[in-house]
């Protein structure tokens, strides 16, 4: 239940674009008083952030680009964008807000993205 009230409570920052005052900027994100994730608007330490950049399975159908803005864009075979929108990181957790309001998660392990039941490694 805590985890859809984290959720829904970032889903609402995000498509209001509303910030509370009290923030601290952790690895290219900023974190509320709250503890809630919201994304940073400059952009300028995810440049350099270790997990900026392309993910992909195994097979090479899906495929995640963690941009730099904080904005990810994701294509699974030949349909490029299939699915976009935000995301954020904190410590080794991932967290995707698609632009249609779709809400997902993940963790990286050992240079290993786990997402929704996939596993992605970073493209050499």
């Amino acid at each position: 239940m805590q985890k859809v009230n984290h959720m829904l409570i970032m889903l609402l920052i995000c498509s209001l674009l509303q910030f509370p005052a009290g923030n601290q900027t952790v690895a290219g994100l900023d974190k509320t008083a709250q503890g809630e994730c919201k994304m940073d608007q400059s952009g300028t330490d995810r440049e350099n952030h270790p997990y900026v950049g392309m993910w992909v399975t195994k097979d090479g159908y899906i495929r995640h680009e963690l941009l730099p803005d904080g904005r990810y864009d994701e294509a699974r075979g030949s349909r490029k964008s299939a699915y976009q929108g935000r995301y954020c990181i904190e410590g080794d957790h991932i967290e995707y807000l698609d632009d249609t309001g779709f809400t997902a998660d993940g963790d990286f392990r050992d240079g290993i993205l786990y997402h929704a039941g996939m596993i992605l490694y970073r493209e050499e």
